[in-house]
């Protein structure tokens, strides 16, 4: 029904993965893998309702809290993820990194500890040192590290990706769970960052932190997340979240309407979120299947090209988490032959505090998708046998 083996020339655009590729790799004439946006468009059922209110053409200032926004989420958690959601519990802000720094000058102080699962997505590494506070990193499934880092008298918050990037980790329930009665343990507070939810591949199950959380004795916890993820319209900004605590919620609105200014939301991020919320599940269902199928190209690619390399789809999204360790290849030696000699933009491990690894983004086209994977694999075979 939906095509997304069309490719889309994005160069012009402001794009940051294609127009903005010589930022970090220094030339600007490659073939990106490498942000987390895709190169899909939009669903066409997003398209229309945007078209439809532009075609107003009045934009004066908004409120979220009023239309059906509130209520398109209820629908979407209802029908999707089996959860209840109250409207009134939710929050909204620009953009999920927003919120995370609100709720780290709100929860944490300069200097507190923010205990995170390695490897890391850089937006946090940014968000929590940036404002001074100590990132402390433990690796995906030490539950005893995860506990020793807790158990800190400074450490302050619990900070999760569910479910996880870059490694596509879906947490499960138990888990979750077992990191609920940690935080409660040791006093901390739950951000739990959930952008990749409506990406779990078939088999998974997201569980939504609320659901989690509303079986303890109300410590300081938030959800936050956003449907531009799934949806691809980042560039339309916003998101929203739910706050545990009433009081706590009332603070972080005040905050965002008084000391931040943003009291009016981007009116077509509004407008997207609705229609993707009411009308775009079957959209997302053919890209979990496309990213899917994709996926399953990467994995045969790879153990055909490199059988030192053992590497799974992930349970969540269109980011292909890759341990190259196995073949001794110095990631900065890989990463010049990727740009100089094969001219393709994929993600190194470090960014993420893991060297040896790549994050291959292949939420595209799957001729676009077969290139990096092929490149990769001729690089590697190279630097294997230099």
């Amino acid at each position: 029904m939906y095509d997304f083996d069309r490719e889309i020339d994005r160069r012009g655009t402001w794009s940051v993965q294609w127009d903005g590729i010589a930022d970090r790799f220094g030339v600007s004439d490659l073939l990106p893998f490498t942000i987390s946006d895709m190169d899909f468009a939009s669903p066409p059922e997003v398209l229309a309702a945007l078209r439809e209110r532009v075609g107003h053409g009045v934009f004066g200032y908004t409120d979220w809290r009023l239309g059906d926004f509130r209520e398109a989420i209820r629908h979407w958690y209802a029908s999707r993820h089996d959860t209840a959601i109250d409207p009134a519990s939710l929050v909204y802000a620009p953009s999920v990194l927003n919120q995370l720094s609100q709720l780290l000058r709100m929860w944490t102080e300069p200097g507190d500890g923010v205990v995170v699962h390695t490897p890391t997505y850089d937006g946090f590494r940014k968000a929590v040192t940036g404002l001074g506070r100590e990132l402390r990193g433990v690796p995906v499934g030490d539950a005893e590290a995860l506990e020793r880092e807790l158990a800190r008298p400074d450490s302050r918050m619990l900070l999760l990706c569910s479910p996880h990037n870059p490694t596509g980790r879906v947490w499960t329930e138990a888990e979750l769970t077992a990191f609920a009665e940690l935080a409660e343990r040791h006093g901390v507070s739950v951000v739990s960052d959930e952008i990749h939810a409506d990406l779990t591949a078939e088999g998974h199950r997201h569980v939504p932190w609320s659901r989690i959380a509303e079986r303890g004795r109300g410590r300081r916890w938030a959800l936050v997340t956003s449907g531009t993820k799934a949806f691809n319209f980042p560039a339309l900004s916003g998101s929203y979240g739910i706050v545990g605590d009433p009081d706590e919620r009332e603070a972080f609105v005040r905050r965002m309407e008084t000391g931040e200014g943003l009291a009016s939301p981007a009116v077509l991020s509004l407008t997207a979120h609705i229609a993707a919320y009411r009308h775009g599940a079957a959209w997302l269902d053919e890209l979990r299947g496309y990213v899917a199928g994709t996926m399953e190209l990467v994995r045969e690619r790879l153990a055909e090209g490199l059988p030192g390399v053992v590497w799974e789809p992930p349970q969540a999204g269109y980011l292909a988490w890759i341990d190259l360790r196995p073949l001794g290849i110095e990631e900065s030696r890989l990463q010049e032959e990727l740009v100089t000699a094969e001219k393709v933009a994929i993600m190194p491990g470090g960014t993420y505090g893991t060297p040896g690894f790549v994050r291959l983004n292949v939420g595209c086209p799957r001729k676009k998708a077969e290139r990096g994977v092929d490149a990769l694999v001729r690089t590697a075979t190279r630097l294997r046998t230099a």
